[in-house]
Order: structure tokens, then sequence, then C-alpha cells
């Protein structure tokens, strides 16, 4: 089984970068090596993990990572996207853990050596306890904490790396974990969710200031996740719903980067829903980016709501992924078009794309037919998108391995490759085959 791309399609030219993407906390253990994060703690909250696990093992790569470099390999692959525990290379002290670098160092010096292009995303969500303490992304000052690490690991980094994103998916950070709370750290409230996401922005900004004067021969940029919005019905009721949860949810992160503006939702918000924004904050949060990294995986429909604005639905009798998200490929075409639309971005990585599957080993074989139906789906809309003008410049399969799934714990699997979690045993699952073989159907 492979993938197959129209003949004609410049995803099958050796310019086009092909990764595969995992995160520190998801994957690394090694947990006696670093300092506690937000995650660790939440884990330690009696159901908020649905399995009731953690991360204190995940897949062992703290350990394990010569041979899980050795996988990445095997893969054929271009590119592997991986992002730093802050926690394990900064101290509270604002000192560098010397010993958490070196790990870091070590892995990329191997991946080079190899010559697998590294793109690494410097918060992928593990932010250090001690900083949610002091306020976590609540606090101002965290942007500027941030900053600072940002100095250190590239100043640490030096001319190993490709391409650098500050944060991955604002949104999650900010409105899983600050307003609705099914995310580290756990807090609720609407009066939250918007300050945080404005200082993760700020964030962000004063990160590429630093990218751009210490590191301007790596690509720098920021990785969103889109769940596009479509309207319930035609009416003109559920279509202004749609435009208002599209705004509430995607368009809040995107616009201020390219535009230094927030959407004209921020004023109908209520005062007390307001972020703090600070003169100068805006012009910070819209610097110059190199790419815009894309993490797709369902589409969304919405319905006018009186008290809300707009509320989800869900439709009956459609084909759905094992986590509940909806099968629905045009939406990545139709999103990506949007984006460079209203955005033009200089260029586009789809950063994750993938499908959790309910997979099962036998006879040392993962037949998941399910998940390699997602990805050549996928893949294809991507085409469509590159041949309407899209700057679609890679890809990056969601997840190399399965691995720790938030607050799924470990029930839900996205790998292209099979973890036994007793054994710490890697397996390529067919649909790790298939991207195999679409790596080497390549034209030069």
């Amino acid at each position: 089984m492979a993938f197959t791309l129209p003949k004609n399609s410049s995803m099958l030219s050796s310019k086009f970068t092909y990764g595969v993407a995992t995160a520190s906390f998801q994957i690394e253990g090694g947990i006696d090596n670093r300092a506690p994060c937000i995650w660790d703690t939440f884990c330690a909250t009696e159901g908020k993990i649905i399995d009731g696990s953690d991360g204190s093992v995940a897949c062992d790569h703290f350990h394990r990572w010569q041979d899980d470099v050795e996988l990445i390999e095997s893969l054929g692959v271009d590119a592997y996207r991986l992002s730093i525990s802050w926690p394990r290379v900064m101290n509270e002290d604002g000192s560098v853990n010397q010993e958490g670098m070196a790990f870091y160092i070590q892995l990329l010096d191997r991946l080079n050596e190899k010559h697998i292009k590294v793109f690494v995303t410097l918060y992928h969500w593990d932010l250090p306890q001690y900083l949610e303490e002091q306020g976590g992304w609540l606090n101002r000052e965290t942007a500027y904490k941030f900053q600072q690490y940002t100095t250190e690991v590239v100043k640490a980094f030096g001319e190993r790396v490709y391409a650098y994103a500050t944060l991955n998916e604002p949104f999650c950070s900010a409105y899983l974990g600050y307003e609705i709370g099914v995310h580290a750290p756990g807090i609720v409230g609407k009066e939250y969710g918007r300050k945080a996401a404005h200082h993760l922005l700020l964030a962000h900004g004063l990160a590429m200031q630093v990218l751009a004067k210490e590191s301007p021969n790596t690509l720098n940029g920021i990785v969103l996740n889109f769940t596009p919005g479509y309207a319930a019905s035609k009416s003109l009721a559920d279509i202004k719903a749609t435009e208002m949860a599209n705004e509430y949810h995607n368009y809040w992160y995107a616009k201020p980067i390219f535009d230094g503006e927030y959407p004209a939702l921020i004023d109908s918000l209520p005062k007390a829903h307001l972020p703090d924004i600070f003169e100068g904050d805006m012009a910070i949060i819209s610097h110059e980016i190199d790419f815009l990294g894309v993490n797709f995986y369902t589409r969304a429909i919405y319905e006018a709501d009186e008290q809300e604005g707009f509320k989800e639905v869900a439709l009956p009798d459609v084909e759905r992924t094992d986590i509940g998200w909806e099968v629905y490929p045009q939406a990545f075409t139709d999103l990506l078009i949007d984006l460079n639309t209203r955005y033009q971005p200089p260029a586009i990585y789809i950063t994750e794309n993938g499908a959790s599957i309910d997979d099962e080993i036998e006879e040392g074989v993962v037949n998941d037919q399910r998940r390699i139906s997602y990805y050549q789906r996928h893949l294809n809309a991507v085409h469509v998108a590159i041949e309407s003008g899209v700057p679609v410049k890679g890809y990056f399969a969601w997840s190399l391995m399965d691995n720790f799934e938030w607050a799924e714990g470990y029930l839900k699997r996205f790998g292209i490759v099979y973890v036994d979690y007793q054994s710490q045993q890697r397996t390529i699952k067919q649909s790790g085959l298939a991207y195999r073989k679409l790596m080497t159907s390549r034209k030069n």
C-alpha cells in the first residue's frame, strides 16, 4: 500500500518537505531530569486524565532517543518536528540546566548527521510549574520569561536547527487551559481565556524578535491549529453565528499576527473578558514571520445560540475518527485557500495532520487502513490547495508514534508507529510503511 498523488504534483518534488512530528511531554518521560510542568500537576489531579495516567514515562524517548532517531531515518522523511521542554532546559532562577540542554544538543547533532532537517517548537504546552504559580499565562511577565528562554535555547543550539516555531496551538493553551479548563492548568472562566491568549501572542512576538536577531538563517514562525466552522443551515442566523465562532476560535490567533489587530468580535465582548493590551503590543505580535504552521484535523458545525451567540452541534451519520472528530478533507482545502486569501503568508507548512484510530497489533502487524484512508484523502486535499496557489512547502504527519494524548491519556493512538507501552517496543504501522513508500516515490 502506498499513498498516491497526481504525477504532476509539486508534492512529489524533492523540494517539498515531508516529516513526522512529536512533542516533548507526550513522548519524553525522563521526569526526574527536569523541573515539574503544569501537565505533571494536571495529571496528578484526580479526574483530569481519562485513564488516570501521566507523562512520567510516556514513550521513554529521553532514554531511547538514539533508537528513535534510527526509526525516523528508516521512514525516509526529510524532517523531524520536535518540541523543547522548557522545564528541562531552564532552572527556576533563570539559569540554564546544562544537562537538559545537552540532551537536546546531542539529539540535534544526531539528526543533522543523518541529514534530517530539524523543526523546533519552543513551546508545546509544558509550562514550568514554578511559572504557573506566579500566574502562568495570566501573568504578562511570563511572556518575557519566554523571551529569555528562547534566547538561551537559540544561543545553545547554534546552527543545528532548520526552522523554529515559537508556539504550538496557543488556542489550546488559552481556551482549553484557561477558559474551559479541560487542559492544564485547568482554570475555568471566560474572563481568563482572552487574557491568556494575549500574553501567549505577546510571547510569540517577543520570541520572534530574538529569532530575527540571533537566528536569522532559520525559518522562524508559529504553529496555529484551525478547526474551520461551517454553518448548520443556510439561515442568516446560523451563518452569522459561524462567523462569530471562526473569529473566536480560529482568527483570534491568526489575525493579530498578520494584521496587527484582533477580529471585530473583540468590540462585542464584555469588558471583563477583554485582554489587557499595552501600547506597542500589537506591533510586537505582528512581527514578520517566515512561515505559518497549520495543524488541521477536522471541522466544526455551528448554529445560532441566544445566550452564547454560537453553539457547536454534531452531525449524525458522518465518518469519524476514534477521538470523535469528523473526517472531512474538503475543509482542509477550504481552510488553506481561505488563509492564503486573508493573510498571504510567505509559506505554509502543514505541521500536524493525522487520525486517532483504535489500532491493534496482530502477529507484529498493525493494519490501520482507516488511517491510511485519512492520510490519502488529506494529502490530496493539500495538493488541491497548492494547485489553487497556496504556498504549502511541507507536510508533517502527526504523529511519529503513539504517545500520551493529553487529557485522553494513552487511550488514543495517532502514531504511524505503534508503541507497546509495557515493553516500549516500536512497530511501524501499515500507514507508516505507506508514508515511507511516498518518500521513495518522489522525483528529484
